[in-house]
């Protein structure tokens, strides 16, 4: 989805118009047009504003460029609803919301991520030896593990 499209979703979700969705973001209403048109993207400073104004991510406002991936345990960031945010409320598109919350890192080591990780995903096509072996070899690979080692 382009980011004109992404843009004119929220301001539709929203129940805007082009010139009510300006007045929150301090543009003009051809601005909002260009944007939805595809003839113009916002600037840095406007993506920030339209992202704290409406809760979405960067990431989301330009479609999605980016295939994100939390660098604690490994899991796709597919959608806001499962990026961590900071405590002023923002996103931080490096790490879901189950391993960092409220500025603070949920696991304190590898070994009570793997073992919260073998708990919870392994099956019977999965099996718990297994999963622990997959992980054990996923997650050094991952920027949090490799700056805390």
């Amino acid at each position: 989805m382009s980011t004109g499209e992404v843009l004119k979703n929220i301001r539709e979700k929203n129940g805007l118009t082009q010139d009510e969705m300006a007045e929150k973001l301090f543009v003009t209403r051809q601005a909002v047009s260009r944007w939805e048109n595809g003839e113009t993207v916002p600037n840095t400073e406007a993506l920030k504003l339209i992202s704290t104004t409406f809760d979405v991510s960067i990431n989301t406002l330009l479609g999605s460029p980016r295939k994100l991936v939390c660098q604690v345990c490994g899991m796709p960031l597919d959608d806001d609803g499962s990026v961590s945010r900071e405590p002023d409320g923002s996103f931080n598109e490096e790490y879901c919301r189950w391993c960092y919350t409220d500025g603070d890192f949920v696991y304190k080591s590898m070994e009570q991520l793997l073992d919260f990780l073998t708990e919870h995903m392994s099956n019977e096509n999965f099996p718990p030896e297994q999963a622990r072996e997959y992980f054990s070899k996923q997650l050094p690979q991952l920027n949090y593990w490799q700056e805390h080692k």
